[in-house]
């Protein structure tokens, strides 16, 4: 018996249709199969750029050795007269 009782799961489920009715419960149904279709495209796109991450975008590599030439000088600042 229980909360898993099949009589209080027709009962919820009677509510949530007088509540919402069955064409915004329809809507419901295809938004959560689009989210979830989405949501594989986007982990199976992540997959295929951590295998290979400059095929899919195309780009040079990110990690290509760059140096910058420079020399610091010290600047001396003149003497305050007070």
């Amino acid at each position: 018996m229980g909360i898993f009782d099949w009589k209080h799961w027709v009962v919820i489920l009677i509510v949530v249709v007088l509540v919402f009715g069955t064409k915004r419960l329809k809507n419901l149904g295809s938004d959560v199969g689009e989210a979830i279709k989405g949501f594989k495209k986007a982990m199976n796109t992540e997959e295929d750029e951590k295998k290979d991450p400059n095929a899919a975008a195309g780009t040079p590599p990110l990690n290509q050795p760059h140096t910058i030439d420079a020399q610091a000088h010290k600047v001396e600042e003149p003497a305050r007269k007070d």
